[in-house]
């Protein structure tokens, strides 16, 4: 079958001690797939290959895309507190289907590939396939990485300023060995995800 639109789904954040985790569909017609490449001189690769200033110049160049009408993309997110009470694999299948039913219009879904990274599954409604390491293998699902990693890392950035014990700033919620520390010094706070912290507390 011939599709008009390609949508890739990525998450991030699916490890971290603390902070939400953040899913994103990416959505291009397929014509403009190759016109967007060539206008930025940046690899597009799976996010967490790219330094953070690659990101950024990707995400700045895919939000005035977005406002070119050529590139659309949704984000949504579950925080700690609902991860710890319904756990991360549900909550992500969750972020997924919102963010497809939002950016996805009923009328374009016949002609529209769904593109997922790793063990993501869309709702059956949707045309797709499940692409392991996609990331990496597939541009539209490397645009939906970068947008959610620059996205959550901003959040995780500024919840630095709120709780400045736990240097989210750097590590953006991992669980670095300076970050378990802190937590054993100072206990947790509203953003850490107490079911994964049965090792360190």
């Amino acid at each position: 079958m011939n599709y008009k639109y390609i949508v890739g789904v990525d998450e991030v954040g699916r490890g971290p001690l603390a902070g939400p985790v953040y899913v994103c569909s990416a959505k291009l017609a397929i014509d403009n797939l190759e016109g967007i490449l060539h206008g930025i001189d940046v690899p597009v690769r799976d996010s967490k290959k790219l330094t953070e200033k690659m990101r950024e110049k990707w995400f700045v160049y895919l939000e005035q895309k977005r406002k070119e009408g050529l590139f659309d993309y949704t984000i949504s997110s579950s925080k700690a507190s609902e991860i710890d009470k319904l756990g991360v694999s549900v909550c992500i299948t969750g972020c997924v289907n919102n963010t497809l039913h939002r950016l996805v219009l009923d009328s374009e879904r016949k002609d529209t590939l769904v593109l997922l990274d790793g063990g993501l599954k869309a709702p059956v409604e949707y045309s797709q396939q499940t692409i392991i390491r996609g990331d990496e293998n597939e541009v539209v699902i490397a645009f939906a990485s970068i947008m959610a990693k620059v996205l959550r890392d901003r959040l995780m950035t500024e919840l630095h300023t709120k709780f400045p014990h736990y240097s989210f700033d750097e590590h953006k919620g991992y669980g670095t060995q300076k970050h378990s520390q802190a937590i054993r010094n100072h206990g947790v706070c509203e953003e850490h995800r107490v079911s994964f912290l049965r090792n360190i507390v």
